[in-house]
């Protein structure tokens, strides 16, 4: 039984005996059966309630951060891409507000072999650089060039989130891979562009910064995409397709 075939009711209990059975776990020097165990469940629900729960912990109780820590990076190098994959979650709902004490966490993460855990990257830089950015993107900045395509592709979709509201703080960062070489790095990059241009406020700041840009080509490519965005989106966009057309040429006429 999954965990929403739980009543409303049930699914509180369950959550409530998953937390406890995590603090047994910090309480007693054990083998973190009951974290593996939580850790590893192939429901997505249950890992999520370890994972909230786990880092609801590490705040209520500081004399129990350091070891929440250790065992956290201990769980790094499981077999299980899920414990990974939660492990980094779990760092994510901590690093809103505590980020350099994860910060090593997600160095290890961008480079797991496993596609889940370094999906698991780019969701926690998303939800942390929304709310606790300067470090965030700080951290970020520092794997922009690094030699791993997928690692440049993947920072460029994880500081998406933050742009949405404040495309100012993200676009210096968006900038340094103007050049990038490669097409799923480009193509993730002309996303983003699109994706931070269409909120209320926004367009106008995107458009001014990608005025400096050298590389015109993917200026080029980067207004279709808004343009095409205004569209996608127009119930939420704050122009209709015709009026962001319109702006742009007023800006790049």
């Amino acid at each position: 039984m999954g965990f929403y075939d739980l009543s409303k009711n049930e699914r509180q209990q369950a959550v409530e005996a998953i937390k406890a059975a995590l603090c047994e776990d910090l309480v007693e020097d054990s083998s973190l059966t009951s974290t593996i165990t939580y850790f590893s469940d192939p429901d997505t629900y249950v890992r999520k309630a370890a994972y909230l729960s786990l880092s609801k912990l590490y705040f209520a109780f500081p004399k129990y951060r350091d070891t929440i820590l250790k065992r956290l990076d201990g769980l790094m190098v499981h077999a299980d891409f899920r414990i990974r994959q939660t492990v980094i979650n779990t760092a994510g709902e901590i690093g809103k507000k505590d980020f350099g004490s994860v910060m090593p966490i997600f160095d290890k993460g961008l480079l797991d072999g496993h596609h889940s855990p370094r999906n698991a990257v780019v969701g926690s830089i998303k939800k942390m650089g929304e709310v606790n950015p300067a470090p965030v993107l700080k951290w970020a900045r520092s794997y922009l060039h690094h030699q791993d395509k997928e690692i440049r592709r993947e920072i460029c979709h994880g500081i998406e989130l933050r742009g949405r509201k404040h495309p100012e703080d993200i676009l210096p960062l968006l900038k340094e891979l103007q050049h990038d070489k490669t097409a799923r790095v480009r193509n993730t990059l002309v996303h983003v562009i699109g994706q931070i241009a269409y909120k209320k406020g926004c367009l106008q700041k995107v458009l001014d910064h990608l005025r400096s840009w050298e590389n015109q080509d993917l200026v080029e490519a980067a207004l279709e995409e808004i343009i095409d965005v205004h569209e996608r989106y127009k119930t939420f966009a704050a122009m209709s397709q015709d009026e962001a057309r319109k702006f742009i040429a007023t800006v790049f006429g």
